[in-house]
């Protein structure tokens, strides 16, 4: 028998942070260690208070540490993995962040089941092939529709035969300034491409604001609108989907447990369902998620902005769906998120990626960007160090 004998949550951060719409730019690795065995695994989530939720103190018995749910427990098998899940949930029921520290540990755990039982994480899943999916390059709108032009014209050299392009000015102009973003990146991609357009929750659940880009989305052929209002706007979604013709929606990255993904499915008129691993628990609801979403008919499609790492753990959740094909394939990603692992999930000469078949994630961590990037972190309460910087 295994116990979770350490976990280490490694704070990493690109020199200067801008503020943009780019997640690759810090992030919390975390490492599981039971015995000779080591699982990797990352958060998507605000690093320091990701770390808080992981050490904090107990203020009553439904708010208790993350770590204390974790530590010393038994990981021999898949029911492990999901009972150390709900253990956390229970007791940290009001520790808002906590799902999202739970999500780098989840990942770290399939990750090391992986190695421990020699098996890839998506057959641990009950997946018997991890299917080829088709990446889409995943940018940010340029700041001027000359500049999206260019980006796209980049892609489509590239060969991608999808991309997605969002936030930045997009939705926080006139109606026309973002009609104008949205044709130069179909002019740039080609008519052959698909075209996605993510507002990043711009309109929150303003429905007349969003209905007014429907036009140009429409002319332009765009695959998707993602994110058009925030998570929990379920009605606002319902709405927007009645009114679109050939556009569908796509949302649920800011789902941070699988009851509202759920949710999403059953009631927000969804046509893709996005969910990243990172954030809503980890793997293992990620999978029921995408479960759940394929009985439904909503198709499933990875989030991740950030790391190959992050990559490798988002697509296993739905590796064995050969239906749901598209998956987020960050294209500008930070030094630090680009360096993190020795391997890489690059394209075949179809276009298309595929997961390891190494045991686990089959990824492992570049130490020297950990080192290169590694913030120095120290969480003192009434004299007590309740966290240090582990070593590597």
């Amino acid at each position: 028998m295994s116990r979770i004998t350490a976990v280490d949550l490694f704070y990493l951060a690109m020199p200067e942070i801008r503020d943009i719409g780019d997640g690759s730019q810090d992030c919390l690795l975390v490492r599981v260690e039971a015995g000779p065995y080591v699982g990797w695994g990352e958060c998507e989530a605000s690093p320091l208070t990701s770390i808080a939720s992981f050490v904090c103190p107990m203020s009553h018995s439904a708010c208790v540490s993350v770590r204390d749910s974790v530590v010393g427990q038994r990981i021999d098998s898949v029911e492990d993995v999901r009972r150390i899940g709900d253990l956390v949930r229970a007791k940290s029921l009001d520790l808002l962040q906590a799902d999202h520290t739970l999500s780098g540990i989840d990942i770290a755990l399939w990750d090391l089941l992986g190695k421990r039982l020699s098996e890839p994480v998506y057959r641990l899943l009950g997946h018997e092939r991890a299917w080829p999916k088709r990446p889409y390059a995943s940018v940010l709108f340029g700041d001027t529709p000359a500049e999206t032009l260019a980006k796209a014209q980049a892609i489509r050299q590239k060969g991608f035969a999808a991309a997605k392009f969002g936030w930045g000015a997009y939705g926080r102009g006139s109606v026309q300034e973002d009609a104008d973003q949205v044709h130069a990146a179909r002019e740039g991609l080609g008519e052959e491409s698909r075209l996605l357009v993510d507002a990043g929750t711009v309109w929150e659940s303003d429905l007349d604001a969003a209905l007014a880009r429907l036009p140009a989305l429409e002319s332009a052929r765009v695959t998707w609108l993602e994110e058009p209002f925030v998570s929990g706007a379920v009605d606002a979604y319902r709405r927007l989907a009645g009114s679109c013709r050939r556009v569908r929606l796509a949302g649920g990255e800011g789902s941070h447990n699988a009851w509202m993904a759920r949710q999403m499915i059953a009631h927000g008129g969804l046509g893709y369902i996005q969910i990243d691993a990172g954030r809503i628990g980890g793997i293992t609801p990620a999978t029921d998620v995408a479960r759940d979403a394929n009985s439904a008919r909503v198709t499933y499609v990875n989030h991740t902005f950030t790391t190959q790492l992050a990559l490798s753990a988002s697509l296993q959740p739905y590796a064995g769906l050969e239906l749901h094909e598209l998956c987020e394939y960050p294209l500008e990603a930070s030094p630090l998120a680009c360096g993190l692992t020795h391997e890489k999930l690059e394209r075949d000469d179809a276009g298309q990626i595929r997961l390891p078949e190494e045991p686990g994630l089959g990824m492992s961590i570049n130490l020297d960007t950990v080192r290169r990037y590694l913030q120095d972190v120290t969480i003192v309460v009434n004299g007590e160090t309740l966290y240090r910087t582990p070593a590597i």
